[in-house]
């Protein structure tokens, strides 16, 4: 009951549908035995997630928007969190003993620096309290400094160039006592969007400080993790958490899910899931492992015990949310609460020095001529949003498409047209569609007719739409289009 307080927690504007989540029994009284809470991000719906405990026996989960949230740190008071074209900070505004609507966390946005679509995975702040991040569109680590978008700090050997193609895609950053010491990467391809041909069993793990590559053979691998003397990492496209042990990936636990996202806590494992909804994860042998089992792709989180490799706990998701991208244990909190942009709460709780805790101040008047809504900084665009019909989407054909200018748009094709010209020449003509939102390209199809026999041929050679976006009916319109584009050729009848 959200009552009279003009405050209270609420659902915030324009929310896409509810999600529901199905905790194991038990799990809310170890996180009280822990005296622990957690946060994870989804980029795939626009979410950070922040869960602790009522006191009345039930989670307490906290969730606010932001555009494509995917790295996430936590460091004492603070979170730090990768998003599309921005790196946040936020602090906690509470003092120790200072509760605020029974929270006793107050995460603040209290800064953000612009990088760009950098694609930004993981993030990690040093011993020096740098940010460092993996910037997976430059295949390489970075840092943030002023007058830049980033800083290059360090590539892998196997990248000869920092271009804006996901060569490898590089993804996972382990910091060892502060300094990073280990990198994932899902191949060590150096050509554009090569990585996509080695999902299978092209993953290694790099070691930074000698340039070594130390395990291979994973399966785009994720979330290594530097703890208690050892690499743990996950094995993500056989659903595997396990360790490196003299370069050997030894698995702990089989995972009915996508594995990305890891945080440790004493002797356990947080460990997230994902379902398998997109074309990068089909062909993967975790797909062929769960229909094996007779099991079915979860969204959630694990937790692990380390000294047996048992199962302790679940948190499973449903609803909008379909993947996880990260996960980081909240020690000594019992219900975090963040602040977003789409209510008056980041306008209106004011701290300062002496001020004796959060002050609220009054509510603001509408006013006349500020009625129109306004894009605000760091949260999905309306059109990102899961709300039917996406009128922002514009569809409009690519002209003069030949093998050699393909290459730039390879990161969006599937299956990928470099590869299939390395085998098969150019046909006939190219045709292509593309789908875009604020001139960023989420979708691409590609078709080819030629005449054969004095009969006429059109083949459908590639088809791809960017993950956050494939539960709108974008393939099919692209699809409607290219056929629209090739009827006017007169190229179908």
């Amino acid at each position: 009951m959200i009552g009279s307080n003009p405050l209270a927690e609420q659902p915030e504007v324009g929310s896409p549908p509810a999600v529901t989540m199905q905790a194991s029994d038990h799990l809310y009284q170890w996180l009280g035995s822990e005296q622990i809470s957690f946060a994870f991000t989804t980029y795939q719906a626009n979410r950070l997630f922040l869960v602790g405990r009522k006191e009345n026996g039930r989670l307490a989960v906290n969730e606010r928007l932001f555009d494509k949230p995917m790295g996430l740190y936590a460091s004492y008071d603070r979170l730090f969190m990768a998003s599309r074209y921005q790196i946040w900070h936020f602090e906690n505004r509470l003092a120790p003993d200072e509760r605020y609507q029974d929270c006793d966390r107050l995460y603040m946005p209290s800064q953000s620096h612009t990088t760009g679509d950098l694609n930004v995975h993981d993030l990690a702040v040093t011993n020096k309290q740098e940010i460092l991040f993996v910037n997976t569109q430059f295949s390489c680590l970075g840092k943030l400094q002023a007058g830049y978008s980033f800083a290059p700090v360090w590539k892998p050997p196997f990248v000869t160039k920092l271009a804006p193609e996901d060569r490898c895609h590089l993804n996972g950053l382990a910091l060892q006592d502060g300094e990073p010491a280990y990198v994932t990467a899902c191949s060590i391809t150096d050509e554009a969007a090569g990585w996509r041909d080695y999902r299978l069993d092209g993953g290694v793990v790099v070691h930074i400080p000698s340039n070594e590559i130390i395990a291979s053979g994973l399966s785009m691998p994720h979330s290594p993790r530097w703890y208690q003397d050892r690499l743990w990492l996950l094995n993500s496209g056989k659903g595997e958490f396990g360790f490196l042990d003299s370069g050997q990936f030894v698995p702990v636990i089989f995972c009915p899910g996508f594995v990305r996202g890891l945080a440790f806590w004493k002797n356990y494992a947080l460990v997230g899931l994902s379902k398998l909804r997109s074309k990068v994860f089909t062909g993967l042998a975790l797909e062929q492992r769960l229909v094996n089992d007779n099991m079915t792709s979860q969204c959630g989180l694990m937790i692990v015990d380390l000294n047996t490799g048992n199962l302790l706990h679940t948190l499973y998701i449903n609803g909008v949310v379909e993947e996880l991208f990260d996960v980081v244990v909240l020690p000594g909190v019992t219900r975090p609460k963040a602040l977003g942009f789409q209510n008056d709460d980041i306008d209106r709780l004011i701290t300062f020095p002496g001020s004796g805790g959060v002050i609220v101040t009054k509510p603001a008047l509408n006013r006349s001529g500020h009625s129109q809504p306004v894009q605000k900084p760091g949260v999905p665009r309306a059109s990102q949003l899961e709300q039917g019909e996406q009128s922002a989407v514009k569809y409009q054909k690519v002209l003069n498409l030949t093998p050699e200018n393909l290459l730039a748009y390879e990161s969006m094709t599937q299956p990928s047209l470099r590869n299939r010209w390395r085998t098969m020449p150019q046909r006939g003509e190219l045709f292509g569609v593309s789908a875009s939102i604020d001139g960023e390209m989420i979708g691409f199809a590609v078709a080819e007719s030629w005449q054969e026999n004095n009969a006429l041929q059109v083949e459908l050679l590639s088809s791809y739409v960017l993950p956050e976006y494939r539960q709108q009916p974008i393939e099919q319109k692209l699809h409607g289009y290219l056929q629209r584009a090739l009827t006017n050729a007169g190229k179908l009848v």
